[in-house]
């Protein structure tokens, strides 16, 4: 008769515990799927630091337009987005 506590806990480890493990996993697996406000702002900040980059790219490549016409043979095109 030993056995009887033994059998009823691993039964409500089985019955209760695992599901309640893995709907704690799920539950955390959707809340890091969106994205945190500090994850917005740093992608919001990367991308007007890209922007602003661009446009000093842009820039410079006008100014070696005019001041050295020919500076692109030594130069691959750079993709446009």
């Amino acid at each position: 008769m030993s056995e009887g506590p033994f059998i009823v806990a691993i039964i409500a480890i089985i019955v209760i515990g695992l599901p309640a493990t893995i709907m704690h996993y799920l539950t955390e697996w959707r809340k890091t799927k969106s994205l945190s406000t500090d994850d917005e702002r740093l992608i919001d900040d990367l991308w007007k630091t890209a922007q602003r980059l661009e446009r000093r790219v842009e820039a410079l490549e006008t100014i070696l337009d005019k001041e050295a016409p020919d500076w692109r043979k030594d130069y691959p095109e750079r993709p446009h987005a």
